[in-house]
């Protein structure tokens, strides 16, 4: 992975990440401008599969000052995603699953600075996972503290 746009904190918080894959986006000239200074937001975007093809909802990608309206995008606009057919079969057959959804895990340029999104299949936590978690990070926290103060 190259250099990372944005990241998606929210959904490794509210899900157990199962798989992950990688996705090209099909973008728009002032979209890939947008993504280039860094004015993306995932946090309350999903993937929804809508025949037989993976779309992200819901993904902030704001614009440039210096884009011309004329050519602007829409900033929360429906983006298509590239994958393969064995990885749509294998989405849709774990979303047909109950609890389970796709969701955007991060946004970055890739080696060759084409923009990639990575998704995820996710189960959805319940609240005393989101507790444990947070009480492990506290732990982990507090033992680094003393072995630096050490």
């Amino acid at each position: 992975m190259g250099e990372t746009i944005a990241k998606n904190k929210k959904a490794y918080h509210d899900y157990f990440i199962e798989e992950k894959f990688e996705a090209g986006i099909v973008l728009s000239g002032s979209e890939v401008k947008g993504l280039r200074a860094h004015r993306a937001n995932l946090k309350d975007s999903f993937v929804r599969l809508v025949r037989g093809e993976a779309f992200l909802f819901n993904a902030h990608i704001g614009r440039l000052n210096t884009t011309h309206h004329y050519y602007g995008h829409e900033e929360r606009g429906t983006r298509k995603l590239l994958l393969h057919k064995k990885q749509l079969q294998k989405m849709e057959k774990a979303v047909t699953r109950d609890g389970y959804t796709i969701v955007p895990l991060q946004l970055y340029f890739n080696d060759r600075n084409i923009a990639k999104v990575q998704i995820g299949i996710a189960k959805g936590k319940l609240l005393h996972d989101k507790r444990n978690d947070l009480k492990e990070k506290a732990q982990k926290r507090d033992i680094a503290r003393a072995m630096k103060d050490y």
